[in-house]
């Protein structure tokens, strides 16, 4: 959780795009399917919710699958749906499964009979799924929606094919975030460099805080903080590289990125592969940790008010001179629609609604932790936050979306997932985890 992120320009909210890594014969079973060899063998736990019923041929209703779980992104999904159903007289059907577990069953979901849209994400992961006739072709949908979007969010909605397939809604920046009155009280000021990010937590650690909280039990977090120290370290390019499995991870430049890594790992919180992001989110709340790593919206754990105005981020520090921080990790959320909508025409009027202005600015009132994809959106009610997520992305050079999204979801969940964590585990024995991930790479690309 996962990726982000969608254009990189508005930043919402969203769980991240991670998946959970339960048992490895459960892993192996439900996340084994994502190569083109494994298509058809998964098993259809997560089903549609009109199946074959009679909502889901009703021209009336349009069902959809949701990721969208957690409280926050829910109700503001909820609210967009019925605001929908007003002007259309289209009911949106809506089938919500467990952030993770939408994630772990979506290609026997997507094999078996799907809902009509599903929620997902833009970049690898869209192209993937779209590449194997999993989703359907929506160009009629963006000659009605293509003035609202950038050059850039347009570029992330379409398939290798050329063709779109996704209706971005909103983006986010992943950052470190902190409390300023701890910041304040402390006499801590914000590290542009690496050196000064390990000071920072040196102090930190003295003054009996937890410098970075932390909470892998999901498996995607780390994932972020890889990200982040491999494209600081080596830049963009060669990050771009690595996810498209062209680049060996047992390059120098990768040992480099876990060499830095085991550097910070003693000041991330303790027992993370136990812990789940919103827990370690608490301890940002309740002030007992000084900095986070995540996506912004962390914001969704900060219910009070006050909490919430304390809240702020900045970005990664510089490592490397060469690469500064010009990229930024801005995951972009949407939807697409599934290979044999049972209400194809319901679907097209819903994905045209979901990329207006309108739409987006529903969303965000009612989740201001994330800023809209669209250019149409009005941004004059964007919260202080909000709008230093939207210039961050917008003055990024570069944007990535999450490990999970630009590269292939079965290598980042069965080889990446485990390894991190075995990695968080035991920093230990590096050359021969990266020897592992290696060989599973060239496998797993092969297919």
């Amino acid at each position: 959780m996962t990726e982000p992120l969608v254009p990189r320009e508005p930043f919402m909210h969203l769980t991240p795009s991670g998946l959970s890594v339960p048992g490895t014969s459960r892993r192996t079973l439900l996340r084994g399917i994502g190569g083109a060899a494994a298509l058809g063998a998964g098993i259809p736990l997560l089903s549609a919710c009109g199946g074959s019923g009679s909502s889901a041929t009703d021209s009336k209703t349009v069902s959809l699958g949701s990721n969208a779980s957690d409280a926050v992104p829910k109700k503001a999904f909820a609210e967009i749906y019925a605001d929908f159903a007003k002007k259309s007289g289209i009911k949106v059907d809506v089938n919500t499964k467990d952030h993770n577990t939408f994630q772990e069953q979506i290609n026997s979901y997507l094999q078996g009979t799907p809902d009509d849209v599903f929620h997902w994400f833009a970049g690898y992961r869209m192209q993937f799924f779209a590449s194997k006739g999993l989703a359907s072709p929506i160009d009629d949908v963006w000659k009605t929606i293509s003035g609202n979007f950038p050059e850039a969010m347009q570029k992330l909605s379409k398939g290798e094919d050329g063709k779109f397939y996704f209706v971005p809604l909103y983006t986010y920046p992943w950052a470190l975030f902190y409390r300023k009155s701890v910041f304040q009280e402390k006499g801590y000021e914000v590290p542009t460099t690496w050196d000064q990010l390990i000071a920072l937590c040196k102090q930190m650690k003295k003054d009996g805080l937890v410098p970075i909280a932390f909470g892998d039990k999901d498996a995607w977090p780390a994932m972020g903080t890889f990200d982040q120290i491999n494209f600081r370290a080596n830049g963009y390019d060669f990050h771009v590289e690595l996810m498209a499995g062209k680049v060996s991870w047992t390059d120098a430049k990768v040992r480099k990125t876990f060499d830095l890594w085991t550097e910070l790992l003693p000041y991330h919180q303790e027992g993370a592969v136990g812990r789940t992001w919103q827990d370690a989110a608490q301890t940002l709340v309740s002030k007992k940790a000084g900095m986070y790593l995540l996506g912004s919206f962390v914001g969704q754990q900060f219910t009070n008010k006050a909490d919430l105005d304390d809240l702020d981020f900045f970005a990664f520090p510089e490592i490397d001179p060469a690469y500064g921080q010009d990229t930024v990790e801005a995951p972009t959320d949407g939807f697409m629609m599934s290979k044999s909508p049972k209400n194809k025409s319901g679907a097209v009027k819903l994905l045209e609604f979901l990329g207006t202005a309108e739409a987006e600015q529903i969303y965000l009132k009612a989740d201001p932790n994330v800023v809209a994809a669209s250019t149409k959106a009005d941004t004059s009610s964007y919260t202080p936050l909000q709008k230093k997520a939207y210039d961050m992305i917008s003055g990024a050079k570069s944007l990535t979306q999450f490990m999970d999204r630009d590269s292939r979801p079965d290598f980042t969940s069965t080889v990446m997932q485990p390894s991190l964590q075995k990695f968080i585990r035991d920093p230990k024995g590096i050359d021969s985890l990266l020897s592992s991930i290696e060989r599973q790479k060239k496998t797993i690309f092969a297919s």
